[in-house]
């Protein structure tokens, strides 16, 4: 569950630049919303300091990186900044070194900051 401080805002950003599908909206006072990105779920609730919860907006800095998968990182990495996320790192290919059969792994990917202080990989594993 992402803490926002602006719960309308997170859902209308996450539409915008994720193609995120909302799910169900509770609105008891404060948001907690229920979302989809290309089946992966996840929720959203305002911050709430007596519970310890924070958004990453008012703390200043995040401890999670959320990670994206998908077919086309570019496009999904563009339509992220153009919804006003900022950029953190630009797609690009890197190479790491992985225990198993196939020990090197392949990978497209850059990084976003949401307009409430999240971080995003956005990425694919190339073949």
């Amino acid at each position: 569950m992402l803490a926002v401080s602006d719960e309308n805002a997170a859902i209308a950003f996450y539409k915008a630049a994720f193609g995120a599908e909302l799910l169900w909206h509770l609105d008891s006072g404060h948001v907690v919303a229920g979302l989809s990105i290309d089946g992966a779920k996840f929720f959203l609730a305002h911050e709430s300091p007596p519970h310890r919860t924070r958004s990453p907006a008012s703390v200043g800095f995040t401890t999670v990186r959320v990670e994206l998968f998908v077919d086309d990182p570019i496009a999904v990495h563009r339509k992220a900044l153009a919804a006003g996320a900022i950029e953190q790192s630009p797609v690009e290919e890197h190479e790491h070194d992985v225990t198993g059969p196939k020990p090197i792994k392949r990978m497209l990917q850059g990084a976003v900051v949401d307009s409430f202080g999240h971080m995003w990989l956005i990425g694919k594993f190339l073949a």
